[in-house]
């Protein structure tokens, strides 16, 4: 053991460690991991957006916060098992919540709050862009955030210099260089796979529609919309590296030295396919947290445009099928609080993961369907449903069963209901998946989750060891494969290979088939939520 320490701290000191960071919706985590790859160490800092006129948001100043804090709990965390503290690493990484707007002028300054994924008043915009291109554009792309300004003819929408998301963002703070990730980068502006970058003709069609625009006294971008966007980079790229006021950013002491390489900064889309080893076709993977979203690798293009389906990247810049839900675990969460509180009420000392550890345990005994209780995790809007706005149900009939296994396994169908109803669609264009890897918080509680996930999706789900660990620790293993190829430039693997080679080729998992009972009952719960979707309509134009 002993011997092993000193190895760590040896590691440590020489900068022989990957740092992975990676901004998520309430949690920014900080992830080290060793030459092997496995964590040696973590940080976090709390945090959450605002909702403020009508946006969901976070301030730059919370982003610079978050950052030095999950970094100083690193650091404390490293001192505390090695009795050392980090003033170097090997190779840095930087993820965060794909999609959304931060749009800056020619002076580098922020024009309007940042708009998140989880915003959905781009309906407009999506629909005309969605024609104009016939590829469909989500709400959340930054794309339809900066057309819904400028046919909102919001002021700064002609003032606009520079847009990119959070990810593209910390990483400009950090190296001055504004890149992006590929799989970061097709949430922004739809890829063309045969050349890693936007697709020309698409960028062609917007500037001949902001011509227009200009030439009607309309608002519209002053520059082509390629000067706007941040450049695309792929797995593996140089992406520049850390800045002396890059490193004051992330550790105010002064320890931490500039010059240290930089992946391309990635969306948490794309570090969760790194995470769960699911970046070659027929692979897929399910995030689960905030929001939940399953991400299938294609062997070929989809045949047709369906708005339940993103078409984005892996980091490498493979075609992937998306299925984007702005609602995930949060009203698990929620829930997980409130009985905690009774458990407190009560006496009781236990944690939070012994009360969602009691709560999971107890849906397992549910009944198959949920004993005939509904209930919608709608905390925002769900393009995927077709509702601009959320609001958390519960329901019974006065036939059903309440009881707390019921009601707990309804809660978990209910984080699966929307993804379920888009993954059908991706059936319905013949998608083989051989089998769905899943990571995440909600899995961290054995066999509850990934079983009526598998359910859910009808495929066999694979969780592993590091399916709590999630995107920084995918994020972190990405900066691990730039310092691989930056290191051997004419011998370096593929992405894929080195994942499977060289990160994965030891790795334990734990598949969970599709139980037949569980397949009838759960299918049984999507026919009630399905007609419950009117119900859920109802709530959010009256409550």
């Amino acid at each position: 053991m002993d011997s092993t320490r000193t190895a760590v701290q040896e590691a440590i000191a020489a900068g022989r460690t990957t740092l992975g960071i990676e901004l998520g919706s309430t949690n920014i985590k900080a992830s080290l991991i060793g030459a092997d790859h496995a964590p040696l160490a973590s940080g976090s800092h709390g945090w959450e957006n605002q909702f403020e006129d009508r946006m969901w948001t976070y301030s730059l100043d919370a982003v610079e916060a978050g950052l030095r804090s999950a970094f100083a709990a690193l650091c404390d965390d490293v001192e505390s098992r090695y009795g050392v503290r980090p003033a170097t690493f090997g190779a840095i990484g930087v993820s965060a919540m794909m999609h959304g707007y931060l749009a800056f002028s020619a002076n580098d300054e922020l024009l309007v709050p940042f708009r998140t994924w989880r915003n959905t008043t781009t309906g407009a915009a999506s629909a005309e862009l969605t024609e104009l291109f016939g590829y469909n554009i989500p709400l959340r792309w930054s794309i339809a955030h900066l057309h819904q300004a400028v046919l909102d003819a919001e002021a700064h929408a002609p003032e606009v210099a520079f847009f990119t998301t959070l990810a593209g963002y910390v990483h400009w703070r950090l190296t001055g260089r504004k890149v992006i990730g590929v799989g970061d980068a097709s949430g922004m502006f739809p890829i063309d796979p045969a050349t890693g970058g936007y697709d020309a003709g698409m960028l062609a069609a917007y500037d001949s529609l902001a011509d227009r625009r200009r030439s009607a006294g309309e608002a519209a971008p002053a520059a082509p919309l390629a000067d706007l966007l941040p450049e695309v980079l792929s797995a593996g790229a140089d992406a520049g590296v850390l800045t002396e006021d890059g490193a004051r950013l992330l550790d105010a002491s002064g320890a931490l030295g500039p010059g240290i390489p930089l992946c391309p900064p990635e969306g948490d889309a794309g570090t969760g396919m790194v995470a769960t080893n699911s970046v070659a076709p027929r692979t897929g993977n399910v995030s689960a947290g905030t929001s939940i979203f399953a991400m299938v690798v294609l062997e070929q293009p989809l045949a047709a445009v369906h708005h339940e389906l993103d078409m984005v990247t892996t980091p490498a810049g493979d075609l992937v099928a998306m299925v984007h839900c702005n609602n995930g675990a949060s009203e698990l969460g929620a829930w997980a609080g409130l009985f905690g509180e009774f458990a407190a009420a009560l006496g009781s000392t236990a944690s939070r993961d012994d009360v969602f550890g009691a709560l999971f345990a107890a849906a397992l005994d549910g009944e198959a369907d949920g004993g005939g209780l509904l209930a919608f995790n709608y905390l925002s809007g769900e393009p995927i449903t077709g509702l601009d706005e959320g609001r958390p149900l519960f329901a019974r009939t006065p036939d059903s069963t309440l009881s707390l296994a019921n009601f707990m396994r309804t809660q978990v169908y209910a984080a699966f209901g929307t993804l379920s109803l888009g993954m059908r669609v991706l059936a319905g264009e013949g998608v083989k998946l051989d089998a769905m890897f899943a990571h995440g918080g909600l899995f961290k509680t054995a066999g509850v989750a990934q079983r009526f996930l598998a359910a859910a999706i009808g495929a066999p789900v694979a969780v592993g060891a590091t399916a709590g660990e999630g995107g920084a620790w995918g994020v972190a293993v990405l900066a691990a494969y730039r310092r691989h190829v930056f290191e051997a430039p004419d011998a370096s693997l593929s992405l894929g290979e080195y994942l499977a080679g060289r990160v994965f080729a030891d790795a334990e998992l734990d598949v969970v088939a599709p139980d037949p009972a569980d397949e009838a009952g759960y299918a049984a719960f999507l026919t009630r939520y399905e007609a419950g979707l009117a119900v859920e309509r109802a709530a959010t134009e009256n409550l």
